[in-house]
C-alpha cells in the first residue's frame, strides 16, 4: 500500500472512529436530552412536562388503542409508581420492590425485593447509566444493576432522616432523595458510588432569619413526599414543600412558618437555598405545595422567561421567574374557592376572615383534599396548555378539643358540597380555563396524566376508568376499565415502532397499543 493511501485509510479509521464516539451518550446527555421511545424519569423529562414527542397515536386513531399486556405484581397492594423505561426494558417499583420487565411483551426479565416487603408508599424509581435506583420502608437508598438487578450499593439516609416514598431524582451526577420525619428534608447522595454529598432542611434553624416567622415556636413539619424537577442550565433542583405542624391548630406557632407550604430551588452542588415562594403562609388546612413545578421556557408579557408553573393545592394556578422566584402571575382554577378573595402583587394570598379550623366546624373551599393534590400535571408545548387534575367541593374542618395542639382535630366532607373530579386545561401564560372533562365516576384527586405530540392526552381516573382526551378541545377520544383503583402517573414509551402507554392500576400494570401498529 503506497503512503499516500495508508494516509488515506488512517484518515478515514480517525473519521468513523471521532463518529462513534460521538455518539456515544453520557448517563447525564441521556437524562439531559432522553430518547424520545424512552421514559426515564419520574416526570418523563427534567422539566416534569410528561410531555412525549412520540404520535403514532393521534386523535385520528386513538379508538383503536387495547390493553397489550397486563403484568400483576404478587404481594403488593395500591400500587403508585410511575413505569420507567428505558431501552426496551420497563422498571416498576412496589413496596421494597422493583421489577424489570420486557417493555414489548410484559414478561419479567428479574425482580429485586428487599425484605420486609411491607406497605409503604412507592411512586417510582430513577435510573443512571448501569444502576437503577429506589428508596426502602426503612430509609435505604439502593443502587441496583440495571442487567442482572443485583445490588451495587446501600446506603441509609444521613442523620436519622426518615426518606419518604417519593421517586429519587438524578440530578448532576447526585441521587435525590426526600422525606417527612423528623421534618421535611432533601438529601443527596454520589450516584455512582452513594456517597453523602448533603441535606437541606425545610425547617429553618435559629440562625436563619426565617426562624422568626414561627412566632417563638419550634418549627415543625413541611413534609417532602414527592419527586422535584432540575433545571441543568442553572443547576437548581425544585421541590414544593408540606404544611406545618400542628397541622390543624394555627395558634400555637403564630406567623407563616417558613419554609412550609412552598416552593423551593436547591443549588444541586452545594444543598442551598438559592430562592422560595410561600403559596400558603401560616396553613391550617393541609394545603401543602407538594404538586410537581413544571419547567417552562417561554415569553411572558413581551419578556423571555424561565418560568415555573405550578396549580396548587390551595386552589390558585402561579406562574413564577424560577431563576428568581419572582411572582408573576397567580389566579384561581377552581370555581369553589372562599379562603381567600385573591393575591396580592407579591403572591401573598388576601384571607378572608372564618376560615380557620374550629370546635362548631368550619366550611371552606376548597376541601382539605385540594383543589388538585400530588397527582402530577402535564404540559404541552404545542398545546401551551397545562393540564391539572381538579377536584371541586368544599370541606368541614373540626376542632374537637382545643385544648390539646393539634388533638382531636378532624376533616369531613361537607354534605351540601359533594366533590367532582375534572381534567382542567389551561393556559399557561393567562391563567384562564380552556376546557374541562368531567371524570367519568372520580369525586377527587386520583392520578397524573400525560400529553403527546400526537395530539392527546392521556387521563386515568380514580375508580379504574382510563380515557383519551382530544389535547385541544378535552373531547373524549376512548376509554377503558381496568377495574381497579388508580393513583399512579402514566408513562408512554416506543419499542420496535410501536407507541405504548402504561399505568399501574391496583397490583397491575396494564400497557396499551394500538391494535394495528400499521
Amino acid at each position: 500500500m503506497s503512503k499516500k493511501n495508508a494516509l488515506f485509510v488512517c484518515v478515514v479509521l480517525l473519521v468513523i472512529c471521532v463518529g462513534s464516539s460521538a455518539q456515544v451518550r453520557t448517563p447525564d446527555q441521556m437524562l439531559i436530552n432522553p430518547d424520545p421511545k424512552d421514559w426515564v424519569t419520574y416526570g418523563g423529562t427534567y422539566s416534569s412536562h410528561r410531555y412525549s414527542p412520540l404520535k403514532q397515536v393521534t386523535t385520528a386513531n386513538a379508538a383503536r388503542l387495547l390493553a397489550r399486556w397486563v403484568y400483576h405484581l404478587d404481594g403488593m397492594e395500591e400500587l403508585e409508581p410511575t413505569p420507567i423505561v428505558l431501552n426496551g426494558v420497563m422498571y416498576v417499583s412496589g413496596f421494597n420492590r422493583v421489577d424489570a420487565l420486557d417493555a414489548r411483551t410484559g414478561n419479567i426479565i428479574w425482580k429485586y425485593q428487599r425484605q420486609p416487603p411491607v406497605a409503604t408508599r412507592q411512586r417510582g424509581t430513577a435510573v443512571y447509566g448501569d444502576k437503577v435506583y429506589l428508596v426502602t420502608s426503612d430509609s435505604h437508598l439502593v443502587a441496583l444493576d440495571a442487567r442482572t438487578g443485583g445490588v451495587r450499593w446501600d446506603v441509609k439516609s444521613e442523620g436519622g432522616y426518615t426518606i419518604a416514598g417519593g421517586a429519587p431524582l438524578v440530578a448532576d451526577g447526585k441521587i435525590i432523595v426526600s422525606g417527612n420525619r423528623p421534618n421535611g428534608f432533601i438529601q443527596a447522595f454520589d450516584a455512582m458510588t452513594g456517597k453523602y454529598a448533603w441535606t437541606w432542611s425545610a425547617l429553618p434553624t435559629p440562625e436563619d432569619p426565617a426562624y422568626a416567622t414561627w412566632g417563638g415556636a419550634t418549627p415543625a413539619g413541611a413534609p417532602i413526599w414527592v419527586s422535584g424537577s432540575f433545571d441543568p442550565e442553572l443547576n437548581l433542583i425544585y421541590y414544593g414543600t408540606g404544611q406545618p405542624n400542628p397541622q390543624w391548630t394555627g395558634s400555637p406557632r403564630p406567623g407563616d412558618n417558613l419554609y412550609s407550604d412552598s416552593i423551593v430551588a436547591i443549588d444541586v452542588k452545594s444543598g442551598t437555598l438559592k430562592w422560595h415562594f410561600q403559596n400558603t403562609p401560616h396553613d391550617t388546612h393541609d394545603w401543602d405545595s407538594l404538586e410537581t413545578p413544571v419547567l417552562v421556557d417561554a415569553t411572558f408579557r413581551g419578556q423571555p422567561r424561565k418560568l415555573l408553573l405550578q396549580a396548587n393545592r390551595n386552589g390558585f394556578y402561579y406562574v413564577l421567574d424560577r431563576t428568581s422566584g419572582e411572582f408573576l402571575l397567580g389566579t384561581p382554577f377552581v370555581d369553589q374557592l372562599d379562603w381567600a378573595t385573591g393575591l396580592d402583587k407579591n403572591g401573598r394570598p388576601i384571607v378572608a376572615p372564618g376560615h380557620d379550623p374550629a370546635v362548631k366546624g368550619t366550611k371552606t373551599c376548597p376541601s382539605t383534599m385540594g383543589a388538585t393534590n400530588w397527582p402530577p400535571p402535564t404540559y404541552s408545548p404545542d398545546t401551551r396548555y397545562l393540564y391539572v387534575v381538579v377536584a371541586e367541593g368544599c370541606g368541614v374542618n373540626v376542632i374537637m378539643s382545643s385544648t390539646v395542639p393539634d388533638s382531636g382535630t378532624g376533616y369531613y366532607e361537607s354534605p351540601h358540597a359533594p366533590w367532582q373530579a375534572y381534567v382542567r386545561a389551561i393556559d399557561v401564560l393567562t391563567g384562564k380555563r380552556v376546557w374541562e372533562y368531567k371524570a367519568v365516576r372520580s369525586n377527587h384527586y386520583g392520578p397524573g396524566l400525560l400529553s403527546t405530540a400526537g395530539g392527546i392526552v392521556f387521563a386515568p381516573e380514580q375508580f379504574g376508568q382510563v380515557s383519551v382526551l382530544d389535547a385541544k378541545t378535552g373531547q373524549s377520544l376512548w376509554h377503558f376499565n381496568t377495574g381497579d383503583v388508580i393513583t399512579a402517573a402514566p408513562a408512554t414509551y416506543s419499542v420496535d415502532g410501536q407507541q405504548f402507554f402504561a399505568i399501574a392500576s391496583g397490583t397491575n400494570v396494564f400497557a396499551f397499543g394500538l391494535s394495528d401498529s400499521r
